[in-house]
């Protein structure tokens, strides 16, 4: 009988109280996708950070990258790489704590001339680059594996696209990096 009165609608005010219970659970696709980030909540190294215009150019680079199976992720494949001479561009999250696990990265970026940006989420930087799970860092190397050796029309023209959008990505976050120097 405490079910029964719980589904029926009881009315408070603007919003019945089983339209309450619900929603919590329920979640439209663009709550979902904006994840809202307290500047409390972001590491006091992470600079440069990334605005909503870039990270959006980023999101894209990123998802393309990642089709292109262009791309590190995670803490020890990107210094792998980084340590073998990739080039590239390094996306780190402003969220991780403690800041200990990528703290190193930034510094062996600057020492292979390697530009990095910092996002203010790991969960969307995770779906970026086309995983399930939260990601610390991720690694664009547009020149790392090479996909096939014959390419057709439409392949060749996505790589085209590809690269052009990493290019613009490339020359705004070199824009904002400015290195710290004691």
């Amino acid at each position: 009988m405490a079910k029964d009165k719980s589904k029926q609608p009881v009315e408070d005010g603007d919003v019945t109280m089983t339209e309450a219970a619900d929603s919590p659970k329920k979640k439209s696709k663009k709550e979902k996708e904006d994840i809202d980030i307290g500047s409390l909540e972001l590491s006091p190294i992470a600079h440069p950070l990334a605005q909503k215009k870039l990270w959006k150019k980023l999101h894209k680079t990123l998802r393309k990258a990642s089709k292109q199976r262009q791309v590190k992720r995670g803490v020890k494949e990107v210094v792998k790489g980084i340590r073998k001479g990739d080039k590239g561009l390094l996306v780190l999250a402003a969220d991780i704590s403690p800041i200990d696990i990528i703290a190193h990265l930034p510094i062996m970026s600057e020492e292979a001339h390697i530009p990095y940006i910092f996002v203010h989420s790991k969960e969307e930087l995770g779906q970026a680059s086309a995983t399930k799970r939260p990601t610390s860092c991720v690694l664009i190397c547009p020149d790392g594996k090479k996909k096939k050796a014959k390419k057709d029309g439409k392949d060749a023209e996505e790589e085209e696209d590809y690269r052009e959008m990493y290019d613009e990505c490339l020359k705004e976050v070199k824009k904002l990096d400015q290195r710290v120097v004691f």
